[in-house]
């Protein structure tokens, strides 16, 4: 089934509003915002590497406000336990039975802020919620509500006592970016608003919680042609015969940049899916799922230089297949 051009020209309006919505409590940083809408219409979770003080909590406050969503916020800590995101069984003296009283993860949007400060146990608590969307507790499966997008978060300073984060879960991530610091002009700006001290209380539902699933439907059934998909996954081959390399694009990888490619596109508009799409969310969707070998980490070589060579390399299809 095709997108018709008014269904796909009402996708971007919507998206558009998403976004300007969110970019009321985040100023100056619509790129992100868009990465983040993406996300959440493409039914992924976002990991923000960032300084403190960035707006990370913010955002996730604004994108649930947008979509008429519940906000949970989890400070991950040395001694968090498991059952403390999930929730656990507890025994009712009234009824004589065990009920379960869900953790925080069970919200629309979920701020795991500094995730790698938790032990690997905790941290792979979130494993089975992200994938599969729900909790096992006791042999029960508990499922979340939708929309559900995680929003983890990871300090890139004081790292002593930090557990990183292992590839398996790096790879369930969808996305993986910064906020960043504010230019100028965004700065003076929320300086002139300093009374305003929650920006996100201004942020008022654009759309709501059902809406989303239907969006995310919508962008599953936006074309990519099989040259698109061809460039994808040669790509991600480049990826893993590159020289630096340790660990390249998997398939899951790829999958989610398919994904993702196909709602950036209806967000632009378009029916169907264009190289350019592939090149845009290259970093964002890529840059987490590569590992790079010790002899050239130490030697200095960023992710961002090696994508820049396998997008250089790798030619795009120049017409599309009939």
């Amino acid at each position: 089934m095709t997108i018709s051009p008014h269904d796909a020209a009402l996708f971007a309006q919507t998206f558009d509003r998403m976004v300007m919505n969110v970019c009321r409590a985040i100023v100056g940083k619509e790129y992100v915002v868009r990465l983040a809408v993406t996300c959440m219409l493409s039914e992924g979770h976002l990991l923000l590497e960032d300084n403190p003080g960035t707006g990370k909590t913010m955002l996730a406050r604004a994108l649930a406000n947008t979509v008429q969503g519940s906000h949970s916020r989890i400070q991950f800590t040395p001694d968090l336990l498991p059952s403390d995101v999930t929730g656990v069984e507890v025994y009712n003296q009234e009824t004589r039975k065990f009920e379960f009283r869900p953790g925080p993860v069970f919200r629309s949007i979920v701020l795991a802020d500094e995730i790698n400060r938790a032990s690997p146990k905790t941290q792979s608590a979130l494993l089975e919620v992200m994938e599969e969307g729900r909790v096992t507790v006791d042999g029960v499966p508990h499922p979340v509500d939708r929309p559900f997008m995680v929003i983890a978060t990871q300090n890139p300073i004081e790292q002593a006592g930090t557990y990183r984060l292992p590839e398996a879960q790096l790879d369930r991530f969808l996305m993986k970016t910064s906020v960043g610091y504010p230019d100028h002009n965004a700065t003076v700006s929320l300086l002139m608003d300093s009374a305003l001290r929650d920006r996100a209380t201004t942020v008022q539902p654009v759309i709501g919680s059902s809406a989303v699933s239907q969006m995310s439907a919508y962008a599953d059934q936006v074309h990519a042609d099989a040259s698109v998909l061809s460039y994808v996954s040669r790509l991600a081959e480049a990826s893993r015969a590159h020289p630096n390399v340790k660990l390249g694009v998997s398939v899951r990888g790829c999958l989610a940049y398919v994904r993702c490619a196909k709602t950036w596109a209806l967000a632009a508009g378009r029916s169907h899916v264009i190289p350019d799409d592939v090149k845009e969310l290259a970093l964002p969707v890529l840059g987490h799922r590569i590992l790079l070998d010790a002899e050239a980490e130490f030697a200095g070589v960023k992710i961002e230089h090696v994508l820049g060579q396998l997008l250089t390399e790798v030619q795009p299809p120049i017409e599309r297949v009939a």
